[in-house]
């Protein structure tokens, strides 16, 4: 046997599918009666709609039963509404059975109204209906629009041509209203569920039972007035058509829950029409007033009341949709003035505040404050922990600040103070109450997730035309601060001013530089130190400045890196010193010539293809390049990077690790790098003479290279104590003033020289 709640599961699916065959089967019979106009055809009519009525009732309880939460109320009232049609019905069978006359009665309309309130209620209860009360009051406000718009273009047509000794009775006046509560909630459906797509199914299936009804009511009120209903009356299929296809709707399975049950998804705009969809029956309403005027000039009642009723509510309405406009642009607002991520007011808050402080006049400073290492929180430990990271960093600045300065935040992991004339703090102090609160608490510092801040200082002064000036500064003095070794704070001055001012005017000349032929090479020899032969050179990169003269490599190196124009000169480097080495094999065949490549060249793709277009279209052996690289490209490279390089060792291409012991040495990363030589550092070579832990660290290397058959080049070699010991230790090349200075190709003297 198996349980009972598994029982139920496997037995329910089944016994919805009989009772929607059930109800069906009835509608059916009802109809064949009707159609063939069979005896009792009003009895059959009646008791097939209580029938219908009955089971659409259960049918809705039972979805009430297996929906979600969200969605219990909505079949909850759909089971009342059913369940108020069917006994509206009973009660009109009832009656009717005894007097033989149409049983308009309160109590009849009292039921069936109340069922229509039910429905109505479902509706703003529904998967996609607004979930405020704004909301839900402005979707029935629209409803009740489109209704009372269609009194008066109902009574065109229904009443018009009724004599008016024959609305003496009510019910042919206010059955009217009937057909416009249907439309009411039609619109209301199509409010709720136009924005969404596509739309939940139940949605269809009930909207097409309320325009069945809608229809039906309509035309039984057209029949009545004119005299000519009688019950049997084929439109009388139309209700219980309208309570099957309720009861189809309330069969199906519930939605998933990303399927409108997420409040946190973003609904879509409305289409236009959705937006002027109560207003559209309006002026429709306005002609049919003028047209339903009696002969004598006067309105019908029921006209008169429902256009000043309708009045109502457009005001009512447009009063809504003004407070809402205004909730809307507020919240606007904010969301254009404020950070999403910590709730500080972002730059262009900051901005508007910075202007109006700069027009109250003078003191006004800001502080600039911009995270150091916040990249390596995001890449190591992911984007999530970052934010996290600056909604904390944010809400300990906030307390540091407190009410002695306005706090925003630019963007990414900049933020800014601005201290005004109302608030005659000192900047300083002002930064270093931020630079303490931004210390790491116990715990924080071992697990790496808490950046340190540098934080620049501007002034307002006469040198400030505008607040961009000032924030120019305060980002002048935060570099500053970062040069300084990062953790501190700096306040603008005359000369970090014009220390910027050239170093701008420096990076857009280097920008030129390239392109204007300003760089060229000069060439140190690499010797042979058993021989003292030269046979290789290291190219070494100058710049004819057109104003400050030659500028050596530590000048303007560092620049391009921060710039990215590093990449566009290391090409020029390479095309250029292959060109000169091809010249300079046809004198020495067996010379090499090695080019430094930047860490942003080498995480680049496209560096084979410049290594091979440069050797190619000079004509030289890629065997005699050799493609310098420090230790900290090397480590912090990819494993695309180290393919790339194996890509470049098959070619032939040398791959040498420059200032090999100054980075993050380890025997791991010589495994993987395909290398062909070491290039000890100059600050070990020089020491070899006075330092005894210098000489064997260079003795180390060797003996490690030679190990993992590497060739060994001392740099800085430069007086003949060096040059001795490198000898002694057993390095194979070596390279520094000792053995020559940078110059031409054409100045190298192939030939070994006397030790």
């Amino acid at each position: 046997m198996l349980p009972q709640d598994v029982r139920r599961e496997a037995v329910t699916p089944r016994a919805r599918h009989v009772g929607v065959v059930v109800a069906a089967t009835v509608f059916l019979v009802e109809a064949i009666w009707l159609a063939a106009e069979l005896p009792q055809a009003a009895l059959a009519s009646d008791l097939g709609a209580i029938t219908v009525a009955t089971w659409a009732a259960v049918a809705c309880a039972g979805a009430a039963r297996r929906h979600p939460t969200p969605l219990r109320r909505f079949w909850t009232l759909l089971a009342l509404t059913m369940g108020l049609a069917a006994a509206g019905r009973t009660l009109w069978t009832v009656e009717r059975l005894g007097s033989h006359e149409l049983p308009h009665t309160f109590l009849i309309g009292a039921v069936f109204t109340a069922g229509i309130v039910t429905g109505t209620a479902a509706l703003l209860c529904s998967l996609s209906a607004p979930r405020s009360l704004v909301g839900q009051a402005r979707t029935l406000l629209d409803g009740v629009i489109v209704g009372l718009a269609l009194i008066p273009i109902g009574w065109v047509v229904v009443f018009r041509d009724i004599a008016t000794a024959d609305l003496i009775d009510p019910l042919r006046t206010f059955g009217l209203l009937y057909p416009m509560l249907d439309l009411m909630q039609l619109t209301i459906l199509v409010a709720v569920a136009g924005p969404r797509r596509p739309v939940w199914r139940p949605l269809t299936l009930i909207g097409a039972s309320l325009a069945v009804r809608a229809g039906a009511d309509a035309f039984y009120v057209s029949l009545v007035a004119h005299h000519s209903y009688a019950p049997g009356h084929p439109i009388d299929l139309c209700w219980p058509l309208s309570y099957l296809l309720i009861g189809v709707a309330a069969s199906h399975p519930p939605p998933p829950v990303h399927d409108g049950l997420d409040d946190a998804a973003e609904s879509p705009l409305p289409p236009w029409w959705r937006v002027a969809l109560p207003y559209l029956p309006v002026g429709g309403a306005i002609i049919a007033v003028v047209l339903a005027r009696r002969p004598t000039g006067q309105t019908p009642h029921l006209v008169f009341t429902g256009m000043m009723a309708l009045l109502g509510v457009l005001a009512l309405r447009q009063g809504l949709a003004a407070n809402e406009n205004l909730r809307l642009v507020g919240r606007l607002r904010r969301l254009a003035y404020t950070d999403q991520l910590t709730g500080l007011p972002n730059r262009l808050m900051f901005n508007r505040r910075l202007r109006r402080a700069l027009r109250d006049g003078p003191p006004v400073a800001v502080l600039l404050l911009d995270l150091d290492g916040f990249k390596q929180v995001n890449d190591r430990f992911g984007h999530a922990t970052g934010d996290a990271l600056l909604t904390a960093i944010a809400g300990r600045m906030r307390n540091a600040v407190g009410g002695d300065g306005d706090i925003a935040r630019l963007g990414g992991d900049e933020f800014a103070v601005l201290v005004d004339a109302a608030r005659p703090v000192a900047p300083e102090r002002l930064a270093e109450r931020l630079l303490a609160a931004l210390q790491p608490s116990p715990g924080e510092e071992d697990v790496g997730i808490h950046p340190s801040a540098s934080i620049g200082i501007a002034e307002y002064g006469p040198q400030h035309a505008s607040h961009t000036d000032l924030l120019r500064d305060a980002d002048i003095a935060m570099y500053a601060a970062k040069a300084a070794g990062k953790c501190a704070y700096r306040t603008c001055t005359p000369a970090l001013r014009e220390s910027a001012v050239s170093r701008a005017e420096l990076i857009a000349d280097l920008r030129r530089a390239v392109d204007e032929r300003q760089l060229h090479l000069d060439y140190q020899p690499i010797v042979d130190l058993a021989t003292g032969a030269v046979r290789s050179a290291e190219a070494l990169v100058r710049w004819r400045h057109p104003r400050l003269g030659l500028l050596g490599p530590a000048a303007f190196l560092p620049l391009a890196e921060e710039t990215g124009l590093i990449v566009p000169i290391d090409r020029w480097v390479v095309h250029e010193a292959c060109r000169a080495a091809a010249a300079w094999r046809e004198r020495v065949p067996e010379a090499t010539v090695a080019v430094n490549i930047a860490a942003a060249h080498l995480r680049r793709p496209d560096l084979i293809a410049t290594v091979t277009s440069a050797t190619a279209s000079a004509g030289l052996a890629p065997r005699a390049l050799t493609l310098e690289l420090t230790e900290s490209a090397l480590i912090d490279g990819s494993e695309a990077v180290l393919e790339r390089l194996a890509q470049l060792r098959e070619l032939g291409i040398r791959i040498a690790i420059d200032d090999f012991g100054t980075g993050y040495s380890s025997l791991s990363y010589l495994h993987r790098i395909p290398a062909t030589e070491l290039k000890i550092d100059r600050s070990f070579v020089a020491r070899l003479d006075t330092d005894s832990r210098a000489y064997a660290t260079v003795e180390m290397v060797t003996r490690l290279a030679g190990a993992f058959d590497l060739a060994v080049v001392a740099e800085g070699v430069e007086t003949e104590e060096q040059h001795a010991a490198v000898t002694a230790i057993g390095c194979v090349h070596g390279q520094g003033y000792r053995y020559g200075r940078p110059g031409t190709l054409s100045t190298l003297h192939p030939h070994p020289t006397p030790a």
